[in-house]
């Protein structure tokens, strides 16, 4: 889809949550090189303002922001009614990962995956889809994992969470597509961001994208599906998880890879 059609489809404005650096940033600068504004949202406002700058500059596109915690959806939600602007797109990238034993996990962080991942995605793609319905047009983008494929020990929540944008993008893309309104679950594997980079002290594994690659196919992938799984790897890996395998199979493979994090 060129520039112009994407524009006419998903403008004026696009809506990033979790935009200010690595993915999501990503996602920005791909939507902001197609010639949209946006709303970039995020808990840090220094890294936010610098994202916002660098865009502006580079693409002379509007860019709004709102420097909050998407664990207070209310409160985003509220924010982002009084700018008052159409969101024609929504981005939702942002994510909460606890990592280790559950029997360890404290239930504050429990609780903080449930309101970032599940129910900020779920209440913001309610706020923006009731205008793209009246406008006859728009895009929603929820971003899942292969994690999310079958539970995933020491990751279990947030492969569960996954797993839950993941079957939410489905049934939105069958509902909202006779209102011209296109759904879709981005299913990535392993992502090189600058935290991915410090995590890993050994070479990225098997089917590791840049973050430039999965907002792309993402983004590209609007209307034509309602998942899309970046990467040959990628989708090779989820083919096995996902049917090949049988599901406690998949689920000890799946162990024998996370079986490290803490």
């Amino acid at each position: 889809m060129n520039a112009k059609l994407f524009q006419e489809r998903y403008g004026p404005y696009a809506l990033v949550a979790g935009g200010s650096d690595g993915l999501g940033a990503a996602y920005a600068e791909a939507i902001a090189r197609r010639g949209l504004n946006l709303v970039l949202i995020a808990r840090q406002a220094e890294r936010l303002v610098a994202t916002a700058g660098r865009l502006r500059r580079t693409y002379g596109v509007e860019v709004l922001t709102l420097a909050a915690d998407l664990a207070d959806v209310d409160s985003v939600k509220q924010s982002i009614t009084a700018l008052g602007v159409p969101i024609g797109l929504l981005v939702y990238n942002a994510a909460f990962a606890p990592i280790g034993l559950f029997e360890a996990t404290p239930e504050a962080d429990l609780a903080l995956a449930a309101a970032v991942n599940v129910r900020a995605p779920l209440l913001l793609a309610k706020l923006v889809s009731g205008p793209m319905i009246q406008r006859g047009r728009g895009g929603i983008v929820l971003m899942s994992s292969l994690a999310g494929t079958q539970g995933s020990p020491r990751l279990a929540t947030y492969a569960a969470t996954k797993s839950f944008n993941a079957i939410l993008a489905e049934g939105l893309w069958q509902e909202l597509r006779p209102h011209g309104i296109d759904v879709v679950a981005c299913v990535a594997g392993a992502i090189l961001t600058p935290g991915y980079a410090q995590a890993e002290s050994a070479k990225p594994a098997p089917g590791t994208l840049k973050p430039q690659v999965i907002a792309e196919q993402a983004l590209n992938a609007l209307g034509h599906g309602p998942l899309v799984i970046p990467g040959p790897i990628n989708k090779v890996a989820r083919f096995v998880l996902a049917r090949a395998l049988s599901r406690r199979a998949a689920i000890r493979l799946m162990s024998s890879n996370t079986g490290g994090l803490s």
